[in-house]
């Protein structure tokens, strides 16, 4: 690119790289918390027949007022508390983009988050400019409260980011330490991010209901319905009139918006029967990794295991992708989560394949 050009970019993307996928065709692939296909044929029947009417020479609803009232319904809700995004990222993306007037001279508005977490939360941030603070989980990865409460005095952040269950770990924030946050945080936007919630047992909605500043987060991308990118935000609807200001005209496909309402309307109690198989089995493969020598896979409140490796994480991961399975590691973030890996709860098939490959490696 010539100088001229390169300098019209936005210097914050120097330190960013993009967000790839690991490429490559596995046979088992479990890497993303996609959940296992929903065998439900009276389901699969049921969307492919509500999109044949369709006007696909029409906008969608520029307002998803029927998707709104369907997850508010969810919710326990009104609709004009819900805000509706492609996904969570661009929900992220629409917090950061109307929550980012600067406190002080710097020029630069700050968020607070935790670390190891949802990585969007950075970079969506540091895109457009704003700061990060990220502070480290406890030994037990949980939320680690002085140092909170020591980083909201030193740079009282416009949004706290606080996923729970949190990504890549599987734990649930302490409800006490959280309250606790959200009080001493009271004049920020404090964003539960509660995408892997179907899994867990216990959601914040009562956090909701309690404190003004807090707004929840959740998708329909983990419960078999990535492929919709469908995500929603709850908050005052005095929070959700401001920040739909941001949101791009017609945002939500019209397909998106048909199938995601069916779904959370006619098809819940299907959706329910895949999480409840995907609990069954990440109790099942948690205790037959933890029967293999040197790992340990802690508890979870999401569709995937947070796994401890005997030695190196990478070690492992390479041995898995060579016998043809596919996990995720994140041993380029250094210190302690060079020996843990994120392995997706699949099939029972795929779990079967993914555990004879680590009984294959700890063999060796």
């Amino acid at each position: 690119m010539r100088q001229a050009l390169a300098q019209l970019l936005t210097p914050e993307l120097s330190e960013l790289s993009s967000y790839v996928p690991h490429q490559g065709t596995f046979a088992v692939r479990l890497d993303a918390n996609e959940a296992p296909p929903l065998n439900s044929e009276r389901l699969r029947a049921g969307l492919a027949s509500c999109l044949s009417d369709s006007a696909f020479e029409r906008y969608p609803d520029a307002l998803s007022r029927e998707l709104r009232t369907a997850i508010a319904a969810k919710m326990g809700a009104s609709a004009e508390e819900v805000l509706v995004g492609v996904g969570s990222d661009e929900v992220v993306a629409m917090l950061l983009t109307a929550l980012r007037r600067p406190r002080d001279k710097s020029g630069a508005a700050t968020i607070l988050t935790t670390t190891p977490s949802f990585v969007m939360y950075r970079i969506s941030a540091r895109v457009r400019g704003l700061r990060v603070m990220e502070v480290p989980l406890d030994e037990a990865w949980d939320l680690p409260t002085e140092s909170m409460l020591r980083a909201l005095e030193m740079a009282p952040p416009n949004i706290v980011f606080i996923a729970s269950p949190n990504n890549p770990t599987g734990t649930l924030a302490g409800p006490e330490r959280l309250e606790t946050l959200i009080e001493a945080a009271k004049d920020s936007v404090v964003v539960i991010d509660e995408a892997y919630v179907p899994y867990a047992a216990k959601d914040a909605l009562a956090l909701y209901r309690r404190h003004d500043n807090v707004v929840i987060m959740r998708t329909l991308s983990k419960v078999g319905f990535a492929g919709l990118r469908v995500g929603w935000l709850l908050g005052r609807s005095e929070l959700i009139a401001e920040l739909d200001k941001v949101r791009q005209p017609y945002n939500m496909p019209a397909p998106s918006q048909l199938l995601a309402t069916r779904v959370l309307t006619d098809y819940w109690d299907e959706v329910l029967v895949g999480v409840r198989a995907v609990q069954n089995e990440r109790s099942r493969v948690q205790a037959a990794m933890n029967a293999l020598p040197g790992f340990h896979a802690a508890d979870s409140h999401a569709n995937f295991l947070w796994l401890k490796t005997p030695g190196e994480a990478v070690d492992v991961f390479n041995a898995l992708k060579t016998r043809g399975v596919l996990v995720r590691s994140f041993h380029g973030r250094g210190g302690r989560l060079t020996k843990h890996l994120r392995v997706t709860i699949g099939t029972a098939e795929q779990n079967d394949a993914l555990l004879a490959a680590l009984g294959e490696v700890s063999a060796k």
